[in-house]
């Protein structure tokens, strides 16, 4: 399925999941389910609960999460620690980057998601270098044999 190697069996089982719609762990609370009890955990505590500890210093605003507060103070620093590898672009936020690789550079998940949907490619694999250079190898192997 995919090049990933692990050490232990209990590690490759819960990563097989990536792989299939496998999700056992369910929240009691909605219809939410997940591939990993962490990802539960993280949902429960942030969707089901009024527990918002983390506050912004800037302007007060409160959050679930560590992550959702430091999200959320580059609004008030403008740091972009997100760079293009390609060109001088810095974006604050990885979803832009995205966005910004695929419109200026055409790389990125979406594209090689439609070279799949084009060629009816049902290829599984976890590197992302390594799926692009499939989706390419059909791309140019369908042009030649046009």
């Amino acid at each position: 399925m995919c090049y990933k190697a692990f050490s232990r069996s209990d590690t490759l089982n819960i990563h097989m999941r990536s792989h299939t719609d496998d999700k056992p762990y369910k929240c009691s609370l909605c219809d939410k389910s997940f591939s990993e009890s962490r990802y539960l955990q993280t949902h429960q505590h942030s969707a089901h609960s009024n527990s918002r500890p983390y506050l912004c210093s800037y302007c007060g605003k409160t959050f679930t999460t560590d992550k959702l507060m430091k999200h959320h103070v580059r609004i008030h620093t403008g740091a972009k620690q997100y760079s293009c590898e390609h060109c001088s672009e810095r974006f604050a936020r990885l979803d832009k980057l995205e966005t910004h690789l695929l419109k200026s550079h055409s790389q990125g998940t979406w594209f090689i998601y439609h070279i799949y949907q084009e060629f009816s490619c049902s290829a599984i694999v976890c590197n992302n270098n390594l799926l692009l250079q499939h989706c390419m190898a059909k791309v140019y192997g369908h042009l030649s044999n046009s």
